[in-house]
């Protein structure tokens, strides 16, 4: 794992985006084609912000992305497939589109994601650190058994209340109880991964992340360390513990 400390949230977001558009173009121009997983939440805005600007080919790049609550509709401002569509998507126009659907038939979607997503191997993965340690919506336990591409989970009382405090619900009672997500087995096939961690409430997460090596279920993100290129961008705050 390589960790790169930036003094401010913009600074990291600014050199998050340089690495993800790098191996972006990199993967183009050896490739024809790029495929990459997008992450959501407000962990992600100062990466995107900067990503969308980014001299890339987007009409040459496949999108899917990390997690979407079950049975919540797209209308809603904590949606992800909402969140993706405005600051990425009405943005750039990848050529190709993959978002979680978590209404309706939600294992036949899953099987259809899961094909699509094992066709080719994805050359770059954005992800964030929960507070609770999650990568995606895989909270403590995470299952590092399965090799499925994407489970329904059931979200904990911490993943919940982060939602909450970043003001994508009112209250926990109106967060779902469940969420389609991809799994960290199939976070750790991306060829690359991006792991952007801002903010003081990050801290405590980072610290344990980086202090578990030994590929800890109850600290999800310390799966990170079994893969062989990723890259941890962190700013003063979240760093503050390490």
């Amino acid at each position: 794992m390589e960790i790169y400390k930036k003094r401010t949230e913009e600074e990291m977001g600014v050199c998050a985006a340089d690495l993800g558009a790098q191996a972006i173009l990199q993967a183009i121009k050896k490739n024809g084609s790029a495929r990459i997983i997008l992450a959501t939440g407000a962990s992600q805005f100062a990466m995107l912000e900067q990503l969308v600007k980014k001299e890339i080919p987007w009409n040459h790049v496949e999108m899917y992305h990390l997690d979407e609550y079950c049975d919540l509709p797209i209308t809603h401002k904590a949606s992800f497939r909402k969140y993706l569509k405005e600051r990425f998507i009405d943005i750039v126009h990848p050529a190709k589109i993959h978002l979680i659907d978590g209404e309706g038939d939600v294992e036949s979607h899953i099987l259809n994601l899961t094909g699509s997503i094992r066709s080719r191997p994805i050359d770059v993965a954005f992800i964030g650190i929960g507070e609770n340690g999650h990568i995606a919506f895989n909270d403590p336990p995470a299952d590092f058994e399965t090799h499925a591409a994407y489970i329904v989970v059931n979200l904990d009382q911490d993943c919940k209340n982060q939602q909450v405090s970043e003001g994508w619900f009112p209250s926990i009672k109106e967060v779902p109880d469940k969420a389609i997500s991809m799994t960290v087995h199939q976070i750790l096939e991306a060829k690359k991964i991006i792991c952007t961690v801002p903010g003081a409430r990050k801290a405590k997460a980072i610290q344990a992340t980086l202090m578990s090596k030994n590929n800890d279920p109850m600290i999800p993100a310390s799966a990170l360390w079994n893969h062989a290129d990723c890259a941890l961008v962190l700013d003063e705050e979240s760093a503050a513990l390490i």
